[in-house]
Protein backbone atom coordinates (compact mmCIF):
# COMPACT_ATOMS: atom_id res chain seq x y z
CA UNK A 1 0.00 0.00 0.00
CA UNK A 2 1.28 3.47 -0.79
CA UNK A 3 -0.35 4.93 2.15
CA UNK A 4 -0.61 4.28 5.89
CA UNK A 5 -4.46 3.87 5.79
CA UNK A 6 -6.81 0.71 4.52
CA UNK A 7 -10.04 2.02 3.16
CA UNK A 8 -12.45 -0.35 3.22
CA UNK A 9 -16.98 -0.69 1.90
CA UNK A 10 -18.88 -2.43 3.17
CA UNK A 11 -22.50 -2.84 1.52
CA UNK A 12 -25.83 -4.24 2.31
CA UNK A 13 -24.71 -3.18 6.29
CA UNK A 14 -29.03 -2.89 7.29
CA UNK A 15 -30.66 -5.40 9.31
CA UNK A 16 -28.19 -6.53 11.41
CA UNK A 17 -26.96 -8.80 8.75
CA UNK A 18 -23.45 -9.73 6.91
CA UNK A 19 -22.62 -6.11 6.35
CA UNK A 20 -23.25 -5.10 10.06
CA UNK A 21 -21.49 -8.02 11.32
CA UNK A 22 -18.43 -7.45 9.10
CA UNK A 23 -18.30 -4.27 10.02
CA UNK A 24 -18.23 -5.15 13.53
CA UNK A 25 -15.40 -7.79 13.09
CA UNK A 26 -13.33 -5.52 11.09
CA UNK A 27 -13.56 -3.08 14.17
CA UNK A 28 -12.15 -5.90 16.09
CA UNK A 29 -8.91 -6.07 14.09
CA UNK A 30 -5.57 -4.72 15.38
CA UNK A 31 -5.65 -2.97 12.78
CA UNK A 32 -7.35 0.32 12.42
CA UNK A 33 -9.44 0.05 8.71
CA UNK A 34 -11.14 3.40 7.15
CA UNK A 35 -14.63 2.30 6.99
CA UNK A 36 -17.37 3.17 4.68
CA UNK A 37 -20.67 1.88 5.36
CA UNK A 38 -23.34 1.34 2.47
CA UNK A 39 -26.97 0.70 2.13
CA UNK A 40 -30.28 1.96 0.40
CA UNK A 41 -31.74 3.72 3.17
CA UNK A 42 -30.25 6.17 5.25
CA UNK A 43 -32.10 4.76 8.65
CA UNK A 44 -29.89 1.41 8.91
CA UNK A 45 -28.28 0.76 12.08
CA UNK A 46 -24.91 -0.46 10.48
CA UNK A 47 -24.55 2.84 8.86
CA UNK A 48 -23.82 4.19 12.29
CA UNK A 49 -20.96 1.67 13.00
CA UNK A 50 -19.06 2.79 10.39
CA UNK A 51 -16.62 6.09 9.68
CA UNK A 52 -18.37 7.35 6.11
CA UNK A 53 -21.84 6.92 5.30
CA UNK A 54 -22.96 6.25 1.99
CA UNK A 55 -26.67 5.42 -0.16
CA UNK A 56 -26.61 2.64 -2.78
CA UNK A 57 -29.43 2.76 -4.82
CA UNK A 58 -31.13 -1.17 -4.80
CA UNK A 59 -28.94 -3.96 -6.43
CA UNK A 60 -31.59 -4.58 -9.07
CA UNK A 61 -31.19 -1.21 -10.28
CA UNK A 62 -29.57 -0.22 -13.34
CA UNK A 63 -27.45 2.59 -12.26
CA UNK A 64 -26.23 0.40 -9.22
CA UNK A 65 -22.72 -1.07 -10.55
CA UNK A 66 -22.20 2.48 -11.87
CA UNK A 67 -23.10 4.44 -8.43
CA UNK A 68 -20.88 1.39 -6.58
CA UNK A 69 -17.82 2.08 -9.23
CA UNK A 70 -17.93 5.85 -8.69
CA UNK A 71 -17.89 5.58 -4.26
CA UNK A 72 -15.23 2.99 -5.51
CA UNK A 73 -13.73 5.64 -7.30
CA UNK A 74 -14.22 9.07 -5.24
CA UNK A 75 -13.65 7.63 -2.00
CA UNK A 76 -10.05 6.00 -2.83
CA UNK A 77 -11.72 2.46 -1.90
CA UNK A 78 -9.03 -0.98 -0.79
CA UNK A 79 -11.26 -3.08 -0.56
CA UNK A 80 -15.11 -4.11 -1.07
CA UNK A 81 -16.98 -6.43 0.87
CA UNK A 82 -20.61 -7.32 -0.08
CA UNK A 83 -23.19 -7.44 3.25
CA UNK A 84 -26.27 -8.74 1.17
CA UNK A 85 -27.42 -11.11 -1.02
CA UNK A 86 -29.23 -9.61 -3.65
CA UNK A 87 -25.33 -7.54 -4.05
CA UNK A 88 -23.44 -10.39 -3.90
CA UNK A 89 -25.62 -12.04 -7.23
CA UNK A 90 -25.35 -8.66 -9.08
CA UNK A 91 -21.67 -7.70 -8.39
CA UNK A 92 -20.60 -11.72 -9.06
CA UNK A 93 -21.08 -11.29 -13.24
CA UNK A 94 -18.72 -7.92 -12.73
CA UNK A 95 -15.89 -9.27 -10.46
CA UNK A 96 -13.05 -8.90 -13.04
CA UNK A 97 -14.02 -5.12 -13.80
CA UNK A 98 -13.94 -3.94 -10.45
CA UNK A 99 -11.08 -5.39 -9.51
CA UNK A 100 -9.88 -3.79 -13.14
CA UNK A 101 -10.69 -0.46 -10.95
CA UNK A 102 -7.86 -1.41 -8.18
CA UNK A 103 -10.42 -2.91 -5.99
CA UNK A 104 -9.68 -5.95 -3.74
CA UNK A 105 -12.91 -7.71 -4.33
CA UNK A 106 -12.32 -11.07 -1.53
CA UNK A 107 -15.70 -12.81 -3.27
CA UNK A 108 -16.12 -16.70 -4.67
CA UNK A 109 -16.45 -17.10 -8.52
CA UNK A 110 -19.39 -16.81 -10.34
CA UNK A 111 -19.82 -20.57 -10.55
CA UNK A 112 -19.84 -21.39 -6.61
CA UNK A 113 -21.86 -18.64 -6.03
CA UNK A 114 -24.66 -19.86 -8.61
CA UNK A 115 -24.56 -23.46 -7.31
CA UNK A 116 -24.54 -22.37 -3.28
CA UNK A 117 -27.71 -19.43 -4.39
CA UNK A 118 -30.06 -22.14 -5.31
CA UNK A 119 -30.60 -24.98 -2.70
CA UNK A 120 -31.79 -27.81 -5.34
CA UNK A 121 -28.39 -27.37 -7.60
CA UNK A 122 -26.18 -27.61 -4.04
CA UNK A 123 -28.21 -30.64 -3.65
CA UNK A 124 -27.24 -31.54 -6.59
CA UNK A 125 -23.23 -30.57 -6.18
CA UNK A 126 -23.18 -33.08 -2.81
CA UNK A 127 -24.93 -36.28 -4.69
CA UNK A 128 -22.64 -35.58 -7.65
CA UNK A 129 -19.65 -35.49 -5.17
CA UNK A 130 -20.30 -37.79 -2.84
CA UNK A 131 -21.48 -35.75 0.40
CA UNK A 132 -23.92 -36.22 2.89
CA UNK A 133 -27.05 -34.60 2.52
CA UNK A 134 -31.11 -35.22 3.73
CA UNK A 135 -33.46 -37.14 1.14
CA UNK A 136 -34.97 -33.86 -1.37
CA UNK A 137 -37.07 -33.93 -3.52
CA UNK A 138 -37.43 -31.29 -6.21
CA UNK A 139 -40.76 -29.85 -6.46
CA UNK A 140 -42.21 -27.92 -10.04
CA UNK A 141 -45.81 -29.02 -9.73
CA UNK A 142 -48.57 -30.66 -7.43
CA UNK A 143 -47.56 -34.34 -8.82
CA UNK A 144 -43.90 -33.97 -7.61
CA UNK A 145 -45.59 -33.78 -4.32
CA UNK A 146 -46.28 -37.74 -4.49
CA UNK A 147 -42.77 -38.29 -4.49
CA UNK A 148 -41.98 -37.33 -1.02
CA UNK A 149 -41.82 -40.62 1.09
CA UNK A 150 -40.79 -39.82 4.30
CA UNK A 151 -42.06 -37.84 7.25
CA UNK A 152 -41.57 -35.36 8.77
CA UNK A 153 -39.96 -33.08 5.61
CA UNK A 154 -39.17 -29.66 5.42
CA UNK A 155 -40.44 -27.74 2.50
CA UNK A 156 -38.25 -24.79 1.70
CA UNK A 157 -37.60 -22.28 -1.71
CA UNK A 158 -34.76 -23.39 -3.52
CA UNK A 159 -33.63 -19.35 -3.98
CA UNK A 160 -33.96 -16.95 -1.33
CA UNK A 161 -35.88 -18.18 1.79
CA UNK A 162 -33.08 -16.31 3.99
CA UNK A 163 -33.16 -17.03 7.41
CA UNK A 164 -35.66 -19.86 7.46
CA UNK A 165 -38.46 -17.63 5.44
CA UNK A 166 -41.40 -19.22 4.09
CA UNK A 167 -40.13 -22.97 5.30
CA UNK A 168 -42.93 -25.20 6.88
CA UNK A 169 -42.53 -29.00 8.50
CA UNK A 170 -45.14 -31.14 7.06
CA UNK A 171 -45.90 -34.49 8.99
CA UNK A 172 -48.15 -36.05 6.57
CA UNK A 173 -49.48 -35.95 3.15
CA UNK A 174 -52.25 -33.76 3.52
CA UNK A 175 -50.09 -30.99 5.34
CA UNK A 176 -47.44 -31.57 2.37
CA UNK A 177 -50.24 -30.68 -0.11
CA UNK A 178 -51.53 -27.91 1.59
CA UNK A 179 -47.82 -26.43 2.03
CA UNK A 180 -46.91 -27.36 -1.24
CA UNK A 181 -49.87 -25.80 -3.04
CA UNK A 182 -49.20 -22.66 -1.34
CA UNK A 183 -45.49 -22.40 -2.55
CA UNK A 184 -46.00 -23.16 -5.74
CA UNK A 185 -48.36 -20.18 -6.03
CA UNK A 186 -45.35 -17.92 -5.16
CA UNK A 187 -42.13 -20.29 -6.20
CA UNK A 188 -41.79 -21.80 -9.82
CA UNK A 189 -39.93 -24.79 -8.12
CA UNK A 190 -39.01 -25.77 -4.13
CA UNK A 191 -37.43 -28.41 -2.50
CA UNK A 192 -38.64 -31.00 0.60
CA UNK A 193 -36.39 -32.42 2.68
CA UNK A 194 -36.26 -35.18 4.80
CA UNK A 195 -36.32 -33.82 8.77
CA UNK A 196 -32.70 -34.93 10.02
CA UNK A 197 -31.34 -35.01 13.63
CA UNK A 198 -33.05 -32.97 16.05
CA UNK A 199 -32.36 -29.39 17.75
CA UNK A 200 -29.48 -30.76 19.61
CA UNK A 201 -27.18 -31.23 16.33
CA UNK A 202 -27.63 -28.32 13.93
CA UNK A 203 -23.89 -26.63 13.24
CA UNK A 204 -23.17 -23.64 10.98
CA UNK A 205 -19.34 -24.02 9.67
CA UNK A 206 -17.28 -21.41 7.88
CA UNK A 207 -14.58 -22.36 5.84
CA UNK A 208 -12.04 -20.01 4.81
CA UNK A 209 -9.84 -20.10 1.89
CA UNK A 210 -7.37 -17.81 -0.11
CA UNK A 211 -8.08 -16.25 -3.73
CA UNK A 212 -5.89 -19.22 -5.09
CA UNK A 213 -8.13 -22.02 -3.76
CA UNK A 214 -5.82 -23.05 -0.76
CA UNK A 215 -7.64 -23.85 2.82
CA UNK A 216 -6.88 -20.98 5.41
CA UNK A 217 -8.66 -22.38 8.25
CA UNK A 218 -12.31 -23.72 9.28
CA UNK A 219 -15.04 -23.03 12.43
CA UNK A 220 -18.37 -24.38 13.51
CA UNK A 221 -20.81 -23.50 16.18
CA UNK A 222 -23.10 -25.70 17.74
CA UNK A 223 -26.06 -23.55 17.54
CA UNK A 224 -28.43 -23.18 19.86
CA UNK A 225 -31.83 -22.88 17.81
CA UNK A 226 -34.25 -23.66 20.67
CA UNK A 227 -33.94 -19.77 22.45
CA UNK A 228 -36.36 -17.74 21.34
CA UNK A 229 -33.88 -15.46 19.60
CA UNK A 230 -32.64 -17.98 17.14
CA UNK A 231 -35.99 -20.07 16.55
CA UNK A 232 -38.20 -19.81 13.54
CA UNK A 233 -40.67 -22.57 14.48
CA UNK A 234 -41.44 -25.33 16.96
CA UNK A 235 -43.63 -27.65 16.81
CA UNK A 236 -44.25 -31.35 18.27
CA UNK A 237 -43.43 -34.36 16.84
CA UNK A 238 -46.05 -36.68 15.79
CA UNK A 239 -43.00 -39.23 15.06
CA UNK A 240 -41.38 -38.67 18.78
CA UNK A 241 -41.18 -37.44 21.99
CA UNK A 242 -38.91 -34.47 20.30
CA UNK A 243 -39.83 -31.12 19.16
CA UNK A 244 -39.02 -29.90 15.36
CA UNK A 245 -37.42 -27.09 15.25
CA UNK A 246 -36.02 -24.68 12.40
CA UNK A 247 -33.79 -22.17 13.21
CA UNK A 248 -33.79 -18.83 11.57
CA UNK A 249 -30.51 -16.61 10.73
CA UNK A 250 -29.75 -15.17 14.86
CA UNK A 251 -26.82 -17.53 15.47
CA UNK A 252 -25.65 -18.30 19.33
CA UNK A 253 -24.29 -20.97 20.15
CA UNK A 254 -20.85 -23.13 21.48
CA UNK A 255 -18.05 -21.85 18.48
CA UNK A 256 -14.91 -24.01 18.35
CA UNK A 257 -13.07 -26.10 16.00
CA UNK A 258 -15.45 -29.40 15.93
CA UNK A 259 -12.65 -31.01 13.52
CA UNK A 260 -15.66 -34.39 13.23
CA UNK A 261 -17.69 -32.08 11.93
CA UNK A 262 -15.41 -29.38 9.75
CA UNK A 263 -13.50 -31.83 7.87
CA UNK A 264 -16.22 -32.50 5.72
CA UNK A 265 -17.06 -28.88 5.40
CA UNK A 266 -13.09 -27.94 4.61
CA UNK A 267 -13.68 -31.16 1.53
CA UNK A 268 -16.78 -29.66 0.01
CA UNK A 269 -15.47 -26.35 0.03
CA UNK A 270 -11.92 -27.43 -1.90
CA UNK A 271 -14.40 -29.25 -3.68
CA UNK A 272 -16.60 -26.29 -4.90
CA UNK A 273 -13.33 -24.17 -5.63
CA UNK A 274 -14.06 -21.96 -3.27
CA UNK A 275 -12.28 -18.45 -2.96
CA UNK A 276 -12.41 -16.13 0.36
CA UNK A 277 -15.43 -17.50 2.68
CA UNK A 278 -18.27 -19.78 2.34
CA UNK A 279 -20.68 -21.05 5.21
CA UNK A 280 -21.93 -24.20 5.64
CA UNK A 281 -25.35 -25.02 7.32
CA UNK A 282 -25.79 -28.60 8.32
CA UNK A 283 -26.84 -31.53 11.01
CA UNK A 284 -24.26 -33.59 12.75
CA UNK A 285 -26.13 -37.38 13.05
CA UNK A 286 -24.28 -41.06 13.10
CA UNK A 287 -20.84 -39.25 12.32
CA UNK A 288 -22.19 -37.89 9.34
CA UNK A 289 -22.60 -33.94 8.54
CA UNK A 290 -25.71 -33.75 6.75
CA UNK A 291 -25.59 -30.71 4.85
CA UNK A 292 -28.66 -28.76 3.82
CA UNK A 293 -27.80 -25.56 2.53
CA UNK A 294 -24.68 -23.63 1.97
CA UNK A 295 -23.97 -19.81 1.24
CA UNK A 296 -21.29 -18.50 -0.71
CA UNK A 297 -20.39 -16.11 1.32
CA UNK A 298 -18.99 -14.18 4.69
CA UNK A 299 -21.67 -15.24 7.28
CA UNK A 300 -23.92 -13.62 9.86
CA UNK A 301 -21.26 -14.59 13.10
CA UNK A 302 -18.49 -13.39 11.21
CA UNK A 303 -18.70 -10.80 14.34
CA UNK A 304 -18.66 -14.26 16.80
CA UNK A 305 -14.96 -15.47 14.73
CA UNK A 306 -13.56 -12.40 15.50
CA UNK A 307 -14.39 -12.64 18.87
CA UNK A 308 -12.45 -15.45 18.86
CA UNK A 309 -9.60 -14.46 16.84
CA UNK A 310 -11.12 -16.03 13.79
CA UNK A 311 -11.27 -12.56 11.71
CA UNK A 312 -11.99 -13.16 7.92
CA UNK A 313 -12.34 -10.27 6.54
CA UNK A 314 -9.54 -8.83 8.45
CA UNK A 315 -7.35 -12.03 7.82
CA UNK A 316 -7.74 -11.27 4.13
CA UNK A 317 -6.75 -7.84 4.02
CA UNK A 318 -3.48 -8.36 5.56
CA UNK A 319 -2.69 -11.18 3.16
CA UNK A 320 -3.36 -9.39 -0.03
CA UNK A 321 -3.24 -5.70 0.64
CA UNK A 322 -0.54 -6.21 3.75
CA UNK A 323 1.70 -9.08 2.77
CA UNK A 324 1.11 -10.77 5.48
CA UNK A 325 1.81 -14.41 6.05
CA UNK A 326 -1.07 -16.07 7.24
CA UNK A 327 -0.64 -19.44 9.01
CA UNK A 328 -3.10 -22.46 8.13
CA UNK A 329 -5.09 -23.71 10.33
CA UNK A 330 -3.84 -20.69 13.12
CA UNK A 331 -5.37 -20.84 16.64
CA UNK A 332 -8.22 -19.55 17.80
CA UNK A 333 -10.14 -19.83 21.33
CA UNK A 334 -13.20 -21.44 21.84
CA UNK A 335 -16.43 -21.06 24.26
CA UNK A 336 -19.49 -20.16 24.11
CA UNK A 337 -21.19 -17.48 21.78
CA UNK A 338 -24.66 -15.43 23.63
CA UNK A 339 -26.40 -12.86 21.23
CA UNK A 340 -29.42 -10.34 22.64
CA UNK A 341 -30.43 -6.73 21.35
CA UNK A 342 -29.14 -3.34 21.10
CA UNK A 343 -30.08 0.01 20.38
CA UNK A 344 -28.78 3.25 19.02
CA UNK A 345 -29.93 6.84 19.03
CA UNK A 346 -29.84 8.80 15.82
CA UNK A 347 -30.34 12.32 16.14
CA UNK A 348 -32.25 13.78 13.29
CA UNK A 349 -29.22 15.87 11.62
CA UNK A 350 -27.00 12.50 10.85
CA UNK A 351 -30.26 10.84 8.81
CA UNK A 352 -29.38 14.05 5.79
CA UNK A 353 -26.03 13.60 5.98
CA UNK A 354 -25.18 10.16 4.28
CA UNK A 355 -24.47 10.85 0.65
Amino acid sequence: MNRGEIRVLVTGVGGGGNGEQLIKALRMAKRRYRIFGADITPLSKGLFLADERIILPPAAAPEYLDELLRVCRENRIDALFTGSEPELKRISAVQDEIRAAGVFLPMNPASVIEICMDKAKTMAFLAENGFSFPETVAIRSVPDLEKVETYPAVLKPSVGGGGSANTFIAQSPDELRLFGEWMLRIYPEFIVQRYIGNADCEYTVGVLCDMEGGLINSIAVKKNILSALSCRMKIKSRFSDELLVISNGITQGAIGRYPEVTRACEEIALRLGTRSAINIQLRFVDGKAYVFEINPRYSGTSSFRAMVGYNEPDILIRKYLLGETIAPRFLYREGVILRGLDEVFVPAEPLSEAA
